[in-house]
C-alpha cells in the first residue's frame, strides 16, 4: 500500500450551513463542494445527510455531514475535551496572534499561545463543539530532528511502564528549550 495523503477528514456537525459559514467566514477556508443522499451510498441505509467539504490549504480537506434525523451529536463522555482536536497550521507566530485577536473579535475564548517546543499553538472551539489548533512551528529543523531521535525509545518505553518518558523532556521546558535553541 501507498498512502499518498489524507484525502479528507470527517466530522459530523449540527448545522451544515452554520459550520460552512464558521470555517469560512472565520477560518477563511474556501467551501468547495456538497454532497447530499437520502440513502448512505455505502450502505443503502436511510439516512437523509448534508455532505460538505472545505479547503483547508495543500489539498488538505475537512468534511463534515449534517445527520438531522439521528440523535443529537454528543461528545465521549470517556474522552477529556482537550484529545480530540483538529490542528492547523499557521505559517509564523505573528499570523497565530492576528489569528487569536480575530477569533477573539468573533466573540471566541482562546487559550495560548501555548509553547509545545517545537511549535507553538492557540486553541478554541467551533460551533459544534470540536476542539481546534492553529499552530506555527519554530526552532529549526535540528529541534524536529532531535525530537524524531527519539520516538521510536520514547514509544517503547510507554508500552512497557505507561509513564511519560523523559527523553524529549525539553520540549515543555522553556528552560532547557532556550538552551537548545541557543546552541544551534
Amino acid at each position: 500500500m501507498n498512502v499518498t495523503r489524507i484525502h479528507h477528514v470527517a466530522y459530523r456537525c449540527n448545522d451544515a450551513r452554520e459550520t460552512v459559514e464558521f470555517y469560512r467566514d472565520v477560518l477563511g477556508m474556501e467551501f468547495q463542494l456538497a454532497f447530499a443522499e437520502d440513502r448512505v451510498p455505502s450502505t443503502g441505509e436511510p439516512d437523509p445527510y448534508l455532505h460538505v467539504f472545505l479547503d483547508a490549504g495543500m489539498g488538505n480537506v475537512l468534511a463534515f455531514f449534517e445527520l438531522p434525523h439521528r440523535a443529537p451529536m454528543e461528545r465521549d463522555p470517556n474522552t477529556p475535551p482537550w484529545v480530540q482536536h483538529i490542528a492547523f497550521e499557521v505559517e509564523s507566530l505573528d499570523a497565530l496572534t492576528a489569528s487569536k485577536a480575530r477569533l477573539e473579535a468573533a466573540g471566541l475564548d482562546v487559550l495560548g499561545p501555548v509553547d509545545h517546543g517545537i511549535f507553538d499553538s492557540i486553541y478554541f472551539f467551533d460551533p459544534n463543539g470540536h476542539r481546534l489548533e492553529l499552530a506555527c512551528n519554530k526552532g529549526g529543523e535540528h529541534l524536529r530532528r532531535r525530537a524524531h531521535a527519539v520516538a521510536e525509545d520514547m514509544l517503547a518505553e510507554w508500552a512497557r511502564t505507561k509513564r511519560a518518558p523523559r527523553h524529549a523532556r525539553w520540549l515543555h521546558d522553556p528552560a532547557e528549550n532556550r538552551e537548545q535553541r541557543a546552541e544551534h
